[in-house]
């Protein structure tokens, strides 16, 4: 009689350490990884507003030239767009070189709680020495 012999199938596992070793790597990957999305995230926010911002900057500098209401004191407001809010103000600075005045329009907005903002500006004669070149050239 022949007996059979039990044959111990061997079942391949990880090892305590290998298994901590891999908490560990993942321990370090994820908060960075989490903050590189939370950057991004960010970033891409930013950008968006401070093309939005930059538009309304451009409007509002348009705007005041065309109608020349910028020789009085600085001048500021809200504008809405969409869901958003950005505040804008006005300013008129003598130029050092010349009798021109450098109006600059500054906007500001809020991304993730913190506070961003935008200026342009752009060179015009006072309206007084407009109606003066005009009245003079005809």
């Amino acid at each position: 009689m022949k007996f059979k012999t039990a044959k111990i199938k061997k079942c391949a596992a990880f090892t305590l350490a290998e298994v901590l070793v891999a908490m560990l790597f993942m321990a370090i990957v994820i908060p960075v990884a989490v903050e590189a999305l939370h950057v991004s995230s960010l970033a891409g926010e930013v950008a968006a507003r401070k093309g939005a911002a930059a538009r309304i900057a451009d409007r509002i500098l348009n705007e005041s030239l065309v109608t020349t209401n910028w020789t009085g004191a600085a001048q500021n407001g809200t504008i809405s767009e969409g869901p958003l809010d950005f505040q804008w103000t006005l300013t008129a600075q003598s130029w050092p070189q010349a009798t021109m005045e450098m109006l600059t329009a500054q906007v500001t907005f809020q991304a993730q709680d913190r506070d961003y903002s935008v200026k342009l500006s752009t060179l015009a004669n006072p309206p007084n020495q407009l109606s003066t070149t005009s009245s003079s050239l005809q």
